[in-house]
C-alpha cells in the first residue's frame, strides 16, 4: 500500500513537468504561402481554344493555421485565410479575376513529436468558396464559375524547435480544386478548370 501511494505521489509530482516538456495541445502558426496552380483546363472547341489554355496566376498570401494535438502523434490542422483574388488568363490574354476562400482541414501524423526536428504527414479535405467572379471573353461575353468546390488534400511538413514553445515550420500541400466555367447569361458550361494548386508554406509557430 505504501509503495502504491508513493508511486501515485511521484506520478502527480512529475505530471506537470512532463506536460510542460511536451507543450500544450494547441499549436498556432503564421505562414506565408505560395499558391502554384496546375493550370489544367478542357478545350473550348467552339471557340478554337486548346486544352490547358486557361491559367490562374500564382501568388503568395498570408495564412494562419491552428493545429490541435489529439494525442502525442495525431493532430488536426485547420488552415484559414481571407478571400484571395486571382487573375485569370486565356492563352496569355487576361480574362479578369475571381476570389476564393480555401479553408483546409487535415488529420496529421507527427512522426517524432518530441524531437528538435519534427516531421509530419497529413491528409484532408478543402471547401473552396468562389465569389466576385469578373471574367469575360471578348466577342463571347461574361463568364461565371461554380460557387463552391470540395476536394481532398495531401500534406508533408516539419517543425523545427527553436525554443520551449517556438517553432520554425515548412509545409507542402497538394489540393484538388476544380470548377466548371459557364456563360454568365445562359449558364451553359463551356469548359472545366483544374486549379489543383501546390501550397508551399514557411512560417513560425507557437505552442500553447
Amino acid at each position: 500500500m505504501k509503495k502504491q501511494l508513493s508511486l501515485m505521489i511521484l506520478t502527480l509530482t512529475l505530471a506537470p513537468a512532463v506536460a510542460h516538456a511536451q507543450g500544450g495541445p494547441l499549436l498556432v502558426r503564421l505562414r506565408g504561402v505560395h499558391i502554384a496552380p496546375a493550370d489544367k483546363s478542357d478545350a473550348i472547341t467552339a471557340l478554337g481554344v486548346p486544352a490547358d489554355a486557361i491559367h490562374v496566376r500564382s501568388k503568395t498570401i498570408p495564412e494562419v493555421d491552428f493545429t490541435y494535438f489529439l494525442t502525442k502523434h495525431v493532430a488536426a490542422e485547420l488552415v484559414l485565410t481571407y478571400p484571395q483574388k486571382h487573375d485569370v488568363e486565356l492563352s496569355g490574354t487576361k480574362l479578369g479575376t475571381f476570389k476564393h476562400l480555401p479553408p483546409v482541414l487535415s488529420l496529421q501524423y507527427h512522426i517524432v513529436p518530441e524531437g528538435t526536428f519534427q516531421p509530419y504527414l497529413g491528409v484532408g479535405v478543402n471547401l473552396t468558396l468562389i465569389s466576385a467572379v469578373d471574367l469575360a471573353v471578348p466577342g463571347v461575353g461574361a463568364l461565371d464559375l461554380e460557387g463552391s468546390s470540395v476536394g481532398v488534400s495531401g500534406q508533408a511538413g516539419f517543425d523545427i524547435k527553436l525554443g520551449d514553445k517556438l517553432f520554425l515550420n515548412g509545409d507542402l500541400k497538394y489540393v484538388t480544386l476544380r470548377s466548371d466555367v459557364k456563360l454568365a447569361a445562359s449558364g451553359q458550361k463551356v469548359s472545366a478548370v483544374q486549379v489543383d494548386p501546390w501550397l508551399i508554406s514557411v512560417g513560425l509557430g507557437y505552442r500553447f
